[in-house]
């Protein structure tokens, strides 16, 4: 009885797992529309995209169209036979790009350069009005003229004198030793 109702389960979950794969493929199949499928595609996705590392994509680029279908039937035929501009017809119907256009520059470094440059001189200005109106002055005891009094006023009171800085001033000369 059970060895019955394990392989009827194991059936049922063969046929879902059948379902879902063909749910997956229609799904698939309504996104290109009509397009030809020409291949498995990157990934096996039936889908288009341009890529340089993988130039052969799995769906034409364009749709059937009334004006393509007599070159579609040349195309069966001998290749000699047809004309430049059918040939580039032909190309322009099964992709949106060639190579060379593909790997031509886009002049996006222009943007990239352009927006590191606003941010940084935005920065600029953002520092320079945080300085400016937000910071208080620096106390007095960071003037170069104050930290010399304090210097003077350890070594008057004689701070630290057998490592520190009183032990390597000369008292009687009052100059470094």
């Amino acid at each position: 009885m059970y060895s019955v109702i394990a392989s009827k389960g194991a059936h049922v979950t063969r046929g879902a797992a059948k379902l879902s794969t063909s749910a997956q493929v229609c799904g698939s199949i309504s996104k290109i529309g009509n397009r030809d499928v020409v291949g498995h595609g990157f990934n096996g996705e039936a889908s288009y995209m341009d890529r340089a590392d993988y130039p052969f994509p799995a769906v034409r680029f364009r749709e059937p169209a009334s004006d393509f279908t007599a070159v579609l039937e040349k195309e069966r035929g001998d290749w000699n036979k047809l004309s430049i501009e059918e040939k580039k017809k032909l190309y322009r119907y099964s992709f949106c790009q060639t190579i060379a256009e593909l790997k031509a520059p886009t002049g996006e470094w222009k943007f990239c350069i352009g927006a590191t440059l606003f941010m940084s001189s935005l920065s600029l200005w953002i520092y320079i009005w945080m300085k400016t109106y937000v910071y208080s002055p620096l106390p007095e005891s960071t003037k170069e003229e104050s930290k010399r009094a304090q210097l003077r006023r350890q070594l008057d009171m004689r701070i630290d004198p057998i490592d520190g800085i009183s032990s390597r001033w000369d008292y009687d000369n009052d100059k470094w030793k």
